[in-house]
């Protein structure tokens, strides 16, 4: 293997630092005409574990964008920056998003914070018909 194919293949291969969300899929080829809301809708599927509802109606997806590759940048936060499930909501993501984008990253932000305001209406219902007063 010569110097540039060596360095190309470091450069493909994951690094141990990464989550696995960051963490190249060369496995999934993007979708043609794939945008944010597909990405959105996608992310439905990802249920928070402690409240049973999907992050996006939580409103803890503040933001997708889509770069020219059609790799994902997911602008997320969660009820609390203690939170101790990030590689639970991480693994539901990569299950999600396979085969609709190429690569994905989760970006935790914190600001700004959290609040039961952001949750969606189709949320309220759905933490409703669990039992909680919202």
């Amino acid at each position: 293997m010569n110097q540039d194919t060596a360095d190309a293949a470091q450069a493909e291969a994951p690094r141990d630092d990464m989550t696995q969300a960051e963490a190249p899929r060369d496995d999934a080829a993007p979708a043609a005409g794939t945008g944010t809301e597909d990405v959105l809708e996608a992310l439905r599927d990802v249920v928070d574990p402690e409240l049973g509802v999907n992050v996006v109606d939580l409103g803890l997806v503040y933001g997708v964008t889509l770069d020219e590759g059609g790799a994902a940048t997911i602008d997320m936060t969660l009820t609390s920056a203690a939170c101790p499930l990030t590689d639970v909501i991480e693994d539901q993501a990569g299950a999600a998003l396979e085969g609709l984008v190429p690569d994905f990253r989760i970006n935790w932000v914190w600001l700004p914070p959290w609040g039961p305001d952001k949750i969606t209406e189709d949320g309220r219902e759905q933490l409703r018909a669990l039992g909680f007063n919202v």
